[in-house]
């Protein structure tokens, strides 16, 4: 229980030390490029989807 505790504890820490040095503009284009790979997944994981069912029938 101890270990999970100290690598939370490390993790949480080394976040919350980094923040302060991530500009709002870092965030906002990340969020930006998280949501157009998010789509672009979607879109080929669906387009794949019909056409492997497409080629069954």
């Amino acid at each position: 229980m101890a270990r999970h505790d100290l690598k939370l504890g490390t993790a949480g820490g080394t976040l919350l030390s980094v923040m302060p040095q991530i500009g709002a503009d870092e965030l906002l284009k990340t969020a930006i490029l998280a949501a157009v790979g998010a789509i672009i997944s979607f879109v080929v994981s669906f387009a794949l989807h019909r056409l492997r069912r497409s080629r069954r029938r």
